[in-house]
């Protein structure tokens, strides 16, 4: 055997029986592994044949390398229906999840030109700006903002977003959202975005848009959601009475 090939043989072996340990749950999904030169010195290697290792582990959706931070396991698959009416975190949570929601901001804004359309509000009118960052299994995987028609907003601006869904605190404040349109769509991630998921510019995303609208067809949300598309995809369930939408966290 060339050394060449005894070196791919080598990490092709490394890889398979790193993949085992996360398979049997030694490396807990969102776990960081050791160090590149702590696992290059338990399997006697060079950082060379290490990284190559690793590189095949990422490109088969089993780990994922941050820049800074270290090597971690990818989570189990994350899936929400988007059939049914709910929030992002409702959705999720609904079916066991475990979300973090972090509030990065909410103020009173200027609503731009394309926003105000949607809410079918005046341009240059005022409304509530909440800005959210998703995290499962210790990542962040979801950045969202929304925008709540006047004087809506108003009514919700002071809960506690952490721990309640948008949808939930309009309903406490009496306003029920009925229905709602959305588009998602596949996008790169913007520098402003990518400083807050940790990925890079240009990774890819899916954009989901939605408006909600109240019984009488009132918009009352307007949502932008960039979710990691690292981390997630879109499957389908189709039967001869509907389809069923999800989202899935890749593997």
């Amino acid at each position: 055997m060339t050394r060449e090939a005894g070196r791919e043989a080598r990490y092709r072996s490394i890889a398979a029986d790193i993949a085992a340990k996360i398979r049997a749950g030694e490396y807990a999904p969102g776990e960081a592994l050791p160090t590149q030169r702590a696992l290059s010195a338990s399997y006697d290697v060079t950082l060379m044949t290490l990284r190559q290792a690793l590189r095949q582990l990422s490109d088969e959706g089993l780990i994922s390398q941050q820049p800074g931070r270290g090597t971690f396991v990818a989570p189990h698959p994350l899936a929400y229906q988007l059939g049914p009416l709910r929030s992002l975190a409702d959705d999720l949570k609904e079916q066991g999840h475990q979300v973090h929601t972090t509030v990065l901001g909410r103020s009173v804004r200027r609503v731009p030109a394309e926003v105000a359309g949607q809410l079918r509000v005046r341009p240059g009118e005022s409304a509530l700006r909440l800005e959210r960052l998703r995290a499962f299994a210790g990542r962040p995987a979801i950045h969202q903002v929304s925008w709540i028609r006047p004087p809506h907003g108003e009514a919700i601006r002071d809960q506690d977003f952490t721990s309640v869904s948008l949808y939930t605190a309009l309903a406490e404040a009496g306003i029920l959202v009925a229905r709602a349109a959305e588009t998602i769509q596949p996008a790169l991630l913007t520098p402003a975005t990518a400083r807050h998921l940790g990925e890079p510019e240009g990774s890819p995303v899916f954009v989901s848009q939605r408006v909600s609208h109240t019984l009488d067809g009132t918009a009352v949300v307007v949502d932008r959601a960039t979710i990691l598309g690292s981390m997630m995809e879109i499957r389908t369930d189709r039967a001869a009475t509907g389809l069923s939408l999800q989202w899935e966290a890749t593997r």
